[in-house]
This record gives structure tokens, C-alpha cells and sequence, in this order.
């Protein structure tokens, strides 16, 4: 009896063990399309295309586009008054000089603002580690320069000459940066120059991939002009017939162009995948 009883006084002291499940929150999936969306405010509000180079550059090109923009806009007018067909035809004619306007208001005029602002701005210093340094980006003739700042990790695009001054070991750097283009007027290195930046090569398909932005819808946009003046030029009877197949013939090698894009672009992108760590 002394030893039940010593027994069951021991399993009252013992405290008691429960084991809780615990589950874990439920986290909710972040929305690609909202990221992305995101993504392309900041990429147009940063100039786009334009993004990283001299506010005097991107002043030059943007004349240059307004010239090309002129052009067009006569060529639309000479296409609507001179032609010696109905209007159904002309308007065929007139029509596909709207894509290259398009495309030069969507590309150029939201860097050209951006332009006319950092003309007149004064450069804001930005410090931080040095990350690491390519000589080349997805803009064509500019490198890029990863540096490690207080708010986080930035990356600035940069002319390639800039960069061999950049040394190899992490340093700390100092860049002066136009507050709308981020274009870097200058590079400073703070600290000792250790090891000598090696020579990178350049990829082939990296310089492919960077005039696929512009030389397809330039490409999209000559092949539209020619299909439908060419056909709108011809005497073709009856006028409703003539138009209509102006209209098919510009559609048809403008979507035979955008196809042919569209595929070389996914073959350049597999190659920069193939090119990266663990790509296939």
C-alpha cells in the first residue's frame, strides 16, 4: 500500500505535457499581375527606353522623333488628298502612319519629359557598396553597376567607360544621378583599389536582345505602310474590293513580321537563360 501510494503522489507532481498542433498562417499567394503592373509604372516613370541615358541625349532623340512624327503625318495627308481613289482607299492608305506615331509617343515622349526636367535639376549623390558591375545591360551601349545603399540594393545603368574605373574587390562608391533618368554623370570610388576589374565578355545574344525593343516595331510598322500603300497604289476594280484587300495585305505581313518576332524572341531568351547559373 506505501508504494501505490508513493506512486500516485509522484504522477500528481509530474506537470502534464500537452503537445498543441500548431498550423501555420495561411500566407496569401502575392498578384503577379499587380506586381507587374508595378514594375511597368516604375520602368515608365523612370523614361522607359530611355532610362539611364544623358538627359542631352534623350533631348536629341526626342527632336529627332518629332521630325519623324511630321513626316508621318504628311505622308498620312498626302496619302488622303492625292490619291486618285475613293475615300475607303485613302483612309487604307492614311491608316497604318498612325503605328509608328504610336510607337514614338509610347517610347520616346515619356523619357523626353523626364529629359527636360533633369536638364535644369541638380544631381543627387548616391553612396553605398560596391555589388558587382557588367559591361553591358539590356540598353544598348550602356553597362550596368549593382551598389549596396542604406534603402536597399539598386541597380543604375551606366556608360561602359564609366565602369573601368569601377576597381574588382567591394568598395564603396559614389555616384552622381540625375533624379528622373537615373543617368550617372559620374563614378567615384571610395577607399583602396585592390584588384584590378577583369574583362568581361559580351555575349552575342545579349547584343540581339537589345534591339529586338526597337528594331521590331519598326519593323512591324514598315512592313504595315508597305503592304497597304502598295496595294492601295494599284488600280484594282471594284473600289470596296480595293480597299479591303489593302487592308488584308497589311494585315497579313504585319502579323507574318510580328510572328517571326515573336518566335526569335523566345529563341534569344532561351539563350539568356542557357547563359545564366543553373539555366538549361
Amino acid at each position: 500500500m506505501g508504494k501505490k501510494r508513493v506512486q500516485q503522489l509522484s504522477q500528481v507532481r509530474q506537470p502534464r505535457q500537452q503537445l498543441r498542433q500548431i498550423k501555420p498562417k495561411s500566407v496569401p499567394a502575392p498578384a503577379a499581375g499587380g506586381n507587374q503592373k508595378k514594375q511597368r509604372e516604375r520602368y515608365v516613370k523612370a523614361g522607359g527606353l530611355l532610362q539611364g541615358y544623358a538627359p542631352e541625349l534623350v533631348l536629341r532623340i526626342g527632336y529627332a522623333a518629332g521630325v519623324l512624327v511630321v513626316v508621318c503625318l504628311v505622308a498620312m495627308l498626302l496619302a488622303l488628298l492625292l490619291l486618285p481613289y475613293g475615300w475607303p482607299v485613302r483612309a487604307v492608305a492614311a491608316l497604318p502612319w498612325v503605328f509608328p506615331i504610336g510607337f514614338v509617343i509610347s517610347f520616346v515622349l515619356p523619357g523626353f519629359r523626364l529629359a527636360r526636367k533633369d536638364r535644369h535639376a541638380e544631381s543627387k549623390l548616391v553612396q553605398g557598396q560596391l555589388l558587382g558591375t557588367s559591361p553591358v545591360s539590356t540598353s544598348i551601349g550602356l553597362g550596368m553597376l549593382m551598389v549596396k545603399t542604406r534603402g536597399g540594393t539598386e541597380q543604375f545603368l551606366v556608360e561602359p567607360e564609366k565602369l573601368t574605373r569601377v576597381p574588382g574587390n567591394q568598395v564603396n562608391v559614389m555616384l552622381n544621378v540625375t533624379p528622373h533618368l537615373r543617368h550617372v554623370r559620374s563614378v567615384g570610388v571610395v577607399g583602396p583599389r585592390l584588384m584590378a576589374r577583369p574583362d568581361q565578355p559580351v555575349p552575342p545574344v545579349l547584343r540581339r536582345l537589345r534591339v529586338l525593343p526597337i528594331l521590331t516595331p519598326a519593323a512591324l510598322s514598315v512592313a504595315t505602310i508597305v503592304g497597304a500603300d502598295a496595294v492601295a497604289g494599284s488600280p484594282i476594280q471594284p473600289e470596296l474590293l480595293h480597299a479591303v484587300l489593302a487592308a488584308a495585305v497589311a494585315a497579313a505581313l504585319g502579323g507574318a513580321v510580328y510572328g517571326v518576332f515573336w518566335f526569335y524572341q523566345r529563341r534569344v531568351y532561351k539563350e539568356v537563360q542557357s547563359l545564366m547559373p543553373g539555366g538549361i
